[in-house]
């Protein structure tokens, strides 16, 4: 039964990568794919995660499944189906990594992003490029096709990056209500596929997407002192995963009395998010 499966979610993975840019915007929920018994039924239709959850992040080097933790956080590009079903059997649930804020040139999906929604470069991270997330239309197909691969293997959840694109220089005169628009809409499409989705670094607008999201992802709100912005997520019962890196000069010891305190469930990393981790007790 098993090897069965893994065909026929096989299949439909090929379908989906050979025509991305075609792929319907609505998935019918008949067409998540099935998931080992060791992973409990969604009442509500996706996963929601609640606080206090141990967890990894790893994009970087051969993935290391042996973690016994309750989380894992992979890219959706490299991650196998083979290897989400290992982590299922284990009753471990896996969130995918996708880049819904920024164009990557090395994604197999990079060509069929038009010129007009690429903007300027992001400063520090070569091969990027802002979108212009004003144009949903445009983007519509592309990042539902990456939600439709998502499911396919069989991910629990989305863990989107670069919802924040509005504070930063885009090449594109984004506003506070176009980043709303955004976000509630990858939500919405996050959902009508059955996958949880996180708010990622977008702590200005947390009050206005509580109730959007299923969870929050940080980076350096300790070192950068602006974790407390997301505590209604925890006000709500949703968890905040946060992520400290080395790089900062960031120990344990620095944040995790802090996310204690806040209820954050926090991780010490380096900054290619390989398979090292840190976690708070």
């Amino acid at each position: 039964m098993r090897m069965k499966l893994n065909l026929l979610r096989l299949s439909a993975l090929i379908l989906l990568i050979t025509s991305a840019c075609s792929a319907p915007t609505d998935t019918p929920a008949a067409q998540v794919p099935h998931q080992p018994e060791a992973i409990p039924q969604d009442t509500d239709g996706w996963w929601q995660p609640e606080p206090g959850l141990s967890w990894q992040i790893q994009y970087a080097g051969e993935v290391d499944l042996s973690l016994n933790v309750d989380v894992y956080d992979l890219d959706l590009f490299e991650t196998s189906i083979e290897e989400i079903d290992a982590l299922h059997a284990r009753g471990i649930r896996v969130v995918c990594y996708l880049n819904a804020g920024a164009w990557e040139d090395w994604r197999p999906d990079s060509a069929d992003f038009p010129e007009a929604v690429l903007g300027r470069d992001y400063t520090g991270w070569p091969g990027e490029r802002w979108l212009d997330i004003r144009r949903i239309e445009m983007l519509e197909p592309l990042m539902t096709a990456r939600l439709d691969l998502c499911a396919a293997k069989g991910f629990d959840g989305v863990d989107p990056d670069n919802l924040d694109g509005y504070t930063n220089t885009t090449g594109f005169d984004l506003t506070a209500d176009d980043q709303l628009a955004y976000n509630r809409w990858l939500a919405e499409a996050a959902h009508a596929r059955g996958l949880g989705i996180g708010l990622k670094n977008d702590p200005d607008q947390a009050v206005e997407l509580v109730d959007a999201f299923d969870w929050a992802t940080v980076e350096s709100c300790f070192n950068e002192s602006w974790c407390a912005q997301v505590t209604p997520f925890i006000e709500a019962g949703k968890p905040v995963f946060a992520i400290e890196y080395i790089d900062n000069k960031m120990t344990l010891t620095d944040f995790c009395d802090q996310a204690a305190d806040l209820s954050i469930d926090a991780l010490l990393k380096q900054r290619q998010l390989d398979d090292w981790q840190a976690a708070c007790p």
